[in-house]
């Protein structure tokens, strides 16, 4: 018996994920694709982007095209958004995935490091919006979900620019809903919590910082990357066209 939710209107449906290569961005292009929609990413991340599309080939009726692109390129995305179009149709689901949360001091930020911190964790999300959105439009409407992060809100030390980013992310999905919306354009965000990525299992992930975590949420278990793309799934579907302008936590219970 099948455990999780299948959504008809996502089967055929061109969708694009930014950062697809690993970790809750690979989980979406998985559950995607196995949705049935034409699922294209962008990463800059080569060998393990091609090898999702390897894993996925079989397993699904479109396999997923990566295109690799440096999103801080602003030009460089507005090609791979076209290439996208041209091959998979004009995306009517965006989900403005990418974004980096290295660790930083207050002291050491610079000017140029602030900015390509921005570049990496916000700006391309407004302009991949930019991108798709005349396409949505003469489709009828589409579906835009951005991710942020409750780091901003616990708060988190050692993140202020990654947290400042997060936060704006917030700010730009309800000004983007009522700018979108006479379109049928839905745009809605995504906030997890400490979800158990690959990544996170690498770098962060210390006895102390599980201890935290599992302290701190309700539930009392670690939340995985395709428990987000669930949550994304639902919101890219027609099941959810009644929803804009809103947030969604995923995080087990912290906030």
């Amino acid at each position: 018996m099948q455990r999780y939710a299948n959504y008809p209107s996502l089967e055929g449906r061109s969708v694009l994920i930014t950062g697809g290569g690993s970790g809750i961005g690979a989980a979406m292009v998985e559950q995607f694709a196995m949705q049935g929609a034409r699922v294209a990413f962008l990463d800059v991340a080569e060998q393990v982007s091609r090898q999702l599309v390897e894993d996925l080939a079989t397993r699904c009726a479109y396999p997923p095209l990566f295109l690799c692109c440096d999103l801080t390129d602003i030009v460089a995305l507005r090609a791979a958004v076209l290439a996208v179009t041209r091959s998979c149709g004009p995306p009517t689901v965006l989900v403005n995935n990418a974004g980096s949360d290295d660790r930083h001091t207050f002291e050491e930020v610079t000017p140029e490091y602030w900015d390509q911190r921005i570049a990496v964790n916000l700006k391309h999300q407004f302009f991949a919006a930019q991108a798709v959105a005349p396409g949505m439009k003469a489709a009828g409407g589409g579906a835009i979900i951005n991710m942020s992060s409750i780091a901003w809100m616990i708060p988190s030390a050692s993140l202020s620019v990654y947290t400042t980013a997060k936060a704006a992310i917030v700010g730009m999905t309800r000004s983007l809903a009522h700018d979108l919306g006479e379109d049928r354009i839905r745009v809605n965000c995504v906030l997890p919590g400490a979800i158990l990525t690959e990544r996170q299992r690498r770098l962060w992930m210390s006895p102390d910082y599980e201890r935290e975590i599992l302290s701190r949420q309700c539930l009392k278990r670690h939340i995985l990357p395709e428990e987000v793309a669930r949550l994304v799934l639902f919101l890219a579907a027609d099941d959810s066209e009644a929803m804009t302008n809103q947030n969604y936590i995923i995080d087990g219970g912290w906030i």
